[in-house]
């Protein structure tokens, strides 16, 4: 079994107050509006973040994007008005901040970089 797309589901509250957000975090409407119930974005070739409305039980999905640029992903919002957390080191080689959409819903943003010369899987060569 091959998979083709991932969809991440994001139960949100209203519809139309999560999508105005969400078009500020991704810096576009969405790409695909199937029902009265869900907006989708296309952040990848097979991937794709949705938000379902009307649910009672929003704030909780956690999600993570790993994006190419942090610091331009994040100025890129917050010039959208969007208010990301601080830039926190969570391993050796991975920065993220978090922002929360309007329901508390959890997007981590993290950028993977290249691992310190002469590291490799947290130790030092010679």
């Amino acid at each position: 079994m091959a998979v083709e797309h991932l969809f991440a589901g994001i139960p949100v509250s209203d519809l139309d107050v999560s999508v105005e957000f969400y078009e500020r975090v991704f810096g576009r409407p969405p790409d695909l509006v199937p029902n009265d119930r869900e907006a989708a974005w296309r952040v990848t070739d097979s991937a794709w973040v949705c938000l379902y409305g009307g649910v009672a039980n929003a704030a909780s999905a956690p999600h993570t994007l790993l994006v190419d640029d942090l610091d331009g992903f994040l100025g890129g919002v917050a010039e959208r008005g969007i208010l990301a957390g601080p830039v926190e080191a969570v391993a050796p080689s991975v920065r993220q901040s978090v922002i929360a959409d309007p329901d508390g819903n959890r997007l981590k943003v993290g950028q993977v970089q290249a691992e310190p010369a002469g590291e490799r899987s947290g130790r030092r060569d010679g």
